[in-house]
């Protein structure tokens, strides 16, 4: 069965989310990604021209983050777990970034751009004082379980219902919007 073009460019682009989130961005080969797509290597290179113009393709990731001005303001730290926690739950696109991130600096770049460009801006409006600190803190909390969680897959933390999340984790991303 033939597929159209567009077709075979997202079988070519689920089959790099999941290579890569699997084997991050080193490991990863066109040769292993045209084999989950069950296509010719050339095919990957007509579509995305190179690995890293297909890892760059692979690598979007849209927090979405939520308007969360409806949200008390003693309920934001769970919220915002919640709002991650649904998110990465979605697809593949931060794994794929955070296995990458350490050893592929277009990948650690792309990281610092999603902080920069939706996660202060967002934070902004929740701790408009320091914004800049409580998103990386908040940064560090979500990464760290995303981690955890999602790659490392650390048994009590893979174990956790995501309303135990944010019972433990909702409180400390509280304290960094409380600024306390």
């Amino acid at each position: 069965m033939r597929r159209s073009s567009e077709e075979t460019k997202a079988v070519i682009l689920a089959a790099a989310r999941d290579r890569f989130a699997e084997s991050g961005y080193q490991a990863a080969t066109i040769r292993a990604i045209a084999a989950d797509a069950r296509i010719d290597p050339s095919m990957v290179m007509r579509y995305f021209g190179s690995k890293d113009q297909l890892f760059a393709a692979a690598a979007e990731f849209d927090l979405e983050f939520p308007d969360l001005s409806d949200v008390p303001r003693a309920d934001l730290g769970a919220a915002l777990v919640e709002a991650f926690l649904q998110r990465w739950t979605r697809d593949d696109g931060l794994i794929v970034l955070m296995r990458s991130a350490t050893t592929n600096e277009e990948a650690a770049e792309r990281m610092r751009g999603i902080f920069a460009q939706q996660l202060l801006p967002a934070i902004a409006h929740l701790q408009p004082n320091d914004a800049g600190r409580c998103a990386g803190l908040i940064g560090t909390q979500m990464l760290g379980m995303a981690l955890c969680r999602f790659v490392l897959r650390i048994p009590p933390v893979v174990a956790m219902t995501n309303e135990e999340l944010v019972h433990w984790l909702g409180p400390t991303l509280q304290r960094y919007v409380d600024g306390a």
